[in-house]
């Protein structure tokens, strides 16, 4: 037995000595959970980095993390956008788990210098090109219109994206129009993601985790859409101790409360928010009622509510829980007995369960419930309208990721939705019931998808990413399909510099049909059918990523260009609402769109940000069909939101351990837009009721002026005391130098004299925001 056990130790103590090529041959299991260290919230998308063997992953949606390697002594690097780098020393000699507790980036400043997150050597290995990641904690850190921070805002200011111009909140990416963004919410759809006529996003900034951005070279397990991802996740809440947090603004007051449902089992998040412009508008029209020619101010308020549960059920299985909860009232109530609501808003529920097999097999699956809604009333005296449109979602969805090894990745899955689409809902009549009628016009629709991709690392320096996606719909008797495959690749040219490539092809098969002409966001989502075709797009692009200053900063390139089909119009005088047969007022023709965007960006030191210049064209071209003549003749035009120029530059600086400056600067190029070359006169046979008619050119064959505004921020933190853990007074200024962009032109009538003929019309430029202080009080005990 002592022999034995000599001759164990001795092997032992020789494997140690074995160079590491030798010793390789043994391999381990190191896993563990990333957290947040001032909440304990998991840290999705972190990245665990072994620089010895050029290896690493990504933590997954429940922080979790598997890495594969030879036996024998590392530096393990957990890192986290926002938050201080760690690093462990290990000595791995048997399957192991290894945790981290991130720090944020500010909370430890020491000589107010943040050391680096690791996020910029991040972006340069990953095969992934095209993807912007935002967290809530950046955002809350940039001045915002009426001091009420947006996530979608801030995504406006990386290049490639376009805004739709003053007073919108939707995202045009590439060249691709706002519903040919998927926008998930914890996997879930949101069919409509603005609050206030565009101005502001449905997302609570203190309910989100992170934001991440697909522009192109999109992962095979999303579909459905054209342009963009955009992936909105929960933070989970504080597993360790119950918080609230909140903050009181301008315009609105917010809540989060979150804590432990069971120590070590799970945690909860709830998070509400509203708006009080009704509270000062109704005592306005209130001391006002008894005047005869006044005008009564619109009322209006929105609120969302946010709500997220996790629990684990054993050492294997977790559940999750989200919802959310939102909607928008205006309502116009005048003297004269006209009444007019309008209402509209979202809900979403989702229910994922994540079953860990072993520490390279993981499944999760959901089920989800998304319902977008808007309903117009309208009364005058006797008379009464209601028109009403909504769509509902009915989503079951399976996820399978297996890491074999390191050199592969593999995910696979399932889903598919059942759509309900209640296209037109009237009903109309006189209040005693004499007159009365109505219709529903609703559709139904099931979505399909099967899907495979795999990370596939063949050497050191060369990354590949490869998937397939097969597609489906089905209305009544029609059917459509199509595979969608998807590459990417990586190749590291020196340890700072890498280049990249991706394609993608899309399918869409549901489709915004939107009144140009209403401010209000009536908008229905109609099925592919009949001869309503799904849209499908083709992207490629490729570009650089170049490390520089000692990982300090990065220099992205990249070009791209994008082609698609079967994009949707609408015929002129188009029937738009409560139409049985809206498939004939369609037209269809082709889009292409490309560009170059450069990205400079800074995430070390006191003074951080990035700098973003996007050079694009976009044009869309719908030749003559359908007994029309096409849109603009068949020619070639650009739509509204092609942008020739877009610059962005934000920079966030910290002076004091507790005072940070921050700024923002947009320049664009203007919206293109049609207005009257000139106008002729035409009368009647007598002579009489002279007329001017406008002459119209080729559709958006004009600019309007070109966009651009400065905002400025402070952000103050106050010392803690008995009531507060945390507190701060954040100072904006929207617009600083007030500049007045262009909203709408509209033509003034110019006449000679007071009451003579008109001679001329002048142009004339409408804005609506000009400088705008705010502060807000951010507190959390």
């Amino acid at each position: 037995m002592a022999l034995r056990l000599t001759v164990l130790s001795f092997l032992i103590s020789l494997s140690a000595c074995l160079p590491p090529q030798v010793r390789a041959q043994a391999r381990y299991t190191l896993t563990g959970l990333v957290r947040a260290a001032n909440n304990a919230e998991a840290l999705p998308g972190a990245t665990i980095s072994v620089p010895a063997l050029g290896l690493g992953a990504t933590t997954g949606e429940d922080g979790t993390y598997s890495l594969s390697l030879p036996a024998g002594r590392y530096q393990v690097v957990a890192s986290f956008i926002g938050y201080e780098s760690q690093s462990r020393d290990i000595n791995l000699t048997r399957n192991q788990r290894l945790a981290f507790q991130l720090p944020e980036a500010g909370n430890q400043l020491g000589e107010v210098v943040i050391e680096g997150s690791g996020t910029l050597e991040q972006k340069l290995q990953t095969t992934q090109m095209s993807v912007e990641r935002l967290t809530a904690r950046e955002a809350k850190l940039l001045p915002a219109l009426f001091g009420e921070v947006d996530i979608l805002k801030t995504l406006q200011l990386k290049p490639g994206v376009q805004n739709g111009g003053e007073g919108t909140s939707g995202l045009f990416v590439r060249g691709g129009s706002a519903d040919q963004n998927l926008v998930l919410l914890d996997d879930a759809l949101v069919y409509n993601p603005s609050h206030l006529f565009g101005l502001f996003s449905v997302f609570n900034p203190d309910a989100v985790q992170s934001v991440d951005l697909y522009k192109g070279g999109f992962p095979a397990q999303y579909g459905g859409r054209l342009s963009s991802v955009v992936d909105v996740k929960l933070r989970p809440g504080n597993p360790e101790k119950f918080t609230a947090s909140g903050g009181l603004g301008l315009i609105s007051s917010r809540l989060t409360l979150e804590g432990p449902l069971q120590k070590g089992k799970g945690a909860f998040l709830i998070s509400g928010r509203r708006t009080y412009f009704d509270v000062f508008t109704r005592q306005i029209n209130r001391l006002n009622e008894d005047d005869p020619d006044y005008n009564p101010i619109p009322d209006y308020y929105f609120y969302d509510f946010n709500a997220k549960a996790n629990y684990k059920l054993g050492d294997k299985d977790e559940v999750f829980l989200t919802g959310y909860l939102g909607n928008d009232k205006f309502g116009f109530n005048s003297q004269n007995g006209f009444n007019f609501d309008f209402n509209w808003g979202n809900t979403v529920a989702s229910l994922r369960w994540n079953h860990v097999f072993n520490p390279r097999l993981f499944l999760n699956t959901s089920a989800s419930l998304t319902k977008y809604r808007y309903q117009i009333s309208n009364k005058l005296d006797q008379f009464a309208f209601n028109l009403s449109s909504d769509i509902r979602d009915l989503t079951l969805r399976s996820d399978l990721d297996y890491t074999p090894n390191n050199r592969h990745t593999l995910r696979f899955g399932v889903t598919a939705t059942q759509h309900r689409f209640g296209t037109g809902r009237l009903q109309a009549g006189s209040q005693d019931g004499s007159v009365n009628f109505g219709s529903d016009i609703t559709y139904n629709g099931t979505e399909a998808a099967l899907y495979a991709s795999d990370i596939y690392k063949p050497s050191e320096k060369l990354q590949l990413e490869y998937g397939l996606r097969l597609s489906g719909f089905q209305s009544g008797s029609d059917a459509y399909g199509g595979l969608e495959p998807r590459a990417a690749a990586r190749y590291s040219l020196t340890p700072n510099l890498s280049v990249k490539g991706s394609y993608a092809l899309m399918y869409q098969y549901v489709h915004l049909v939107t009144n140009t002409g209403a401010s209000l966001p009536t908008d229905i989502w109609y099925p592919s059918r009949k001869s309503v075709q799904p849209q499908r797009s083709q992207q490629v692009a490729a570009g650089v990523s170049w490390l520089l200053g000692d990982g300090r900063y990065l220099i992205t390139n990249e070009v791209y260009y994008k082609w698609a089909q079967r994009q949707i119009d609408f015929k002129d005088g188009a029937q738009l609402f409560v139409n049985p047969d809206l498939d004939a007022e369609f037209l269809f023709g082709r889009g292409w769109a490309y560009g170059n965007e450069v990205y400079l960006e800074k995430k070390q030191g006191r003074t951080t940000g990035w700098i973003g210049y996007t050079l694009a064209w976009s044009k869309r071209q719908f030749p003559p069909q359908r007994g029309t003549s096409g849109i603009n003749n068949g020619k070639p035009f650009y739509p509204t939101y092609d942008r020739r120029h877009n610059l962005t530059v934000v920079g966030l600086h910290q002076l004091t351990e507790r005072l940070s400056l921050t700024g923002s600067f947009v320049y664009t190029t203007g919206n293109a837009t049609t207005l009257p070359a000139g106008r002729f006169a035409v009368q009647d046979v007598f002579g009489d009721d002279l007329a001017a008619v406008p002459i119209y050119p080729d559709r958006n064959s004009y600019r309007l002026a070109p966009y651009h505004r400065l905002d400025l921020g402070v952000v103050w933190k106050l010392k803690p005391n008995r009531w507060f853990l945390e507190s701060d007074l954040t100072f904006s200024a929207y617009n600083a130098y007030n500049r007045r962009n262009p909203y709408f032109v509209y033509f003034d009538q110019v006449r000679s004299g007071e009451d003579g003929p008109v001679t001329s019309y002048r142009a004339r430029q409408v804005s609506l925001f000009p400088v705008i202080p705010a502060v807000t009080y951010n507190f959390k005990f």
